[in-house]
């Protein structure tokens, strides 16, 4: 039997090979697995062009994913430094890589990546739009702009970002209820702006159908963009932010009518305690759809530290529901990320993540933690540093301060509580200081 997307395959009850292989990653059946993607609960992003890429699942009873942003910008050009960040993210276990490029030949590393990277290959087309016809934002025409989207599903990008949700109401919501920091979504701002210009209704609101059928052609997962999501902690779970969840939620049912694939962003910044809410209200305005947060993050007084802050944040996201976290680096707020920039925000998501798996009882999740007390119980210092999330800093840390005694470590010596316990309990005898 013929299918043309992964959504459409799970409906006619067939289960494709990416499922499969999502179904053994994810010690879930294939069945279940494939039950969920009827009812959009799951996704598979996975361009049918895209054929290196190793297939994972976003959406309920899945491990938490993480997205890496990287890409060129005007005062940041180098490719090489771009491609070795992807391969970093990659080895370091990332899920997906989005393309943020908003300078130079941003095709050429599109497509580099859609040919050579087996994680899921995002992009936002209106950046690239303005980079490509290189006029005024004005005089971009409403169809070139789905132009954009096309050339994007044609070379291989798995799921694109469409702010389709700030049309003309939402607009208009915006502009009546006044925020402390505005629009800070730059594809937001960059089609708020072209809407306030010409007059016009947002294209891919407007022409939201022809959207779908690029979409449904390549089998491209449509992530709906959060034009409105809260800049600072005073803007969250506003007016806008919700006005533009509700049209989220619309467009959903409308994808999903064509069988294309859609996960929704969301915020921001956010307080912790709505964290929690803001899952629920999602859930429920967008017919329980995976959701995809930048952080949240928690604080607004932290640059050089929002890694940190969005960890907080998006490990009370995903707990309470959120599939996908996108990672924010050190240098968030203040300049493109460097490579050590990009590997302190996938540590930092990866941590996240995993700790939100484990407590939405994700199946094994918690098995990883298992083997890692078990190591330190045994002081097998060689098993800590193969089971940690990040080997080479554990390694570097104990050989910076390397202790008198192998089996502890320079913090307690023979005060170590692991090694006393040990030695008491197989019925030896414990002199600390004589030793």
């Amino acid at each position: 039997m013929e299918y043309t997307t992964q959504m459409d395959a799970a409906r006619k009850g067939i289960i494709t090979k990416e499922m499969e292989a999502v179904a053994q990653k994810e010690h879930l059946p294939a069945e279940k697995l494939r039950e969920l993607m009827a009812q959009g609960k799951v996704i598979i992003p996975c361009n049918k062009r895209h054929t290196c890429i190793s297939p994972n699942g976003l959406g309920a009873m899945l491990q938490t994913k993480i997205n890496v942003n990287l890409g060129t910008s005007r005062d940041m050009t180098d490719l090489d430094m771009e491609f070795e960040k992807v391969q970093n993210a990659v080895d370091m276990g990332a899920e997906a890589i989005m393309d943020l490029s908003s300078f130079g030949d941003t095709r050429k590393f599109r497509r580099h990546l859609t040919q050579n990277c087996p994680a899921m290959i995002g992009t936002v087309p209106i950046y690239d739009a303005v980079v490509y016809y290189h006029k005024p934002l004005i005089k971009i025409t409403s169809q070139e702009w789905l132009d954009i989207v096309k050339m994007h599903a044609e070379d291989g990008v798995d799921f694109m970002t469409i702010h389709c949700g700030i049309n003309k109401e939402t607009a208009h919501k915006f502009k009546k209820n006044k925020r402390l920091t505005n629009i800070v979504s730059r594809g937001g701002s960059i089609i708020f702006a072209w809407m306030e210009m010409t007059g016009e209704e947002n294209p891919f609101y407007e022409h939201f159908d022809e959207i779908l059928t690029i979409c449904r052609e390549y089998d491209v997962t449509l992530s709906l963009g959060d034009a409105c999501r809260p800049g600072c902690l005073k803007d969250a779970t506003d007016a806008s932010q919700i006005e533009e969840l509700i049209t989220l939620g619309e467009l959903t049912k409308r994808a999903w009518e064509k069988d294309v694939q859609v996960m929704i962003e969301g915020p921001g910044h956010m307080p912790l305690n709505q964290i929690a809410a803001n899952m629920e209200i999602q859930k429920t305005l967008c017919h329980g759809a995976p959701f995809y947060v930048l952080g949240p993050i928690v604080t607004d007084v932290a640059p050089g530290y929002d890694h940190i802050t969005s960890a907080i944040g998006g490990a009370v996201a995903a707990s309470n529901g959120a599939s996908f976290l996108c990672y924010v680096t050190p240098a968030e707020h203040l300049r493109l990320p460097d490579v050590n920039d990009v590997k302190q925000g996938i540590i930092a998501a990866k941590i996240a993540a995993h700790a939100a798996d484990i407590a939405k009882g994700v199946p094994h999740a918690v098995d990883w933690d298992n083997e890692m007390s078990f190591a330190r119980k045994s002081l097998d210092w060689d098993k800590m540093f193969e089971l940690a999330i990040d080997p080479e800093t554990a390694r570097r840390y104990r050989e910076s301060s390397r202790p008198e005694k192998e089996d502890t470590c320079s913090m307690c010596g023979n005060f170590c509580a692991v090694k006393n316990m040990n030695r008491i309990l197989d019925g030896e005898i414990v002199s600390i200081f004589d030793e």
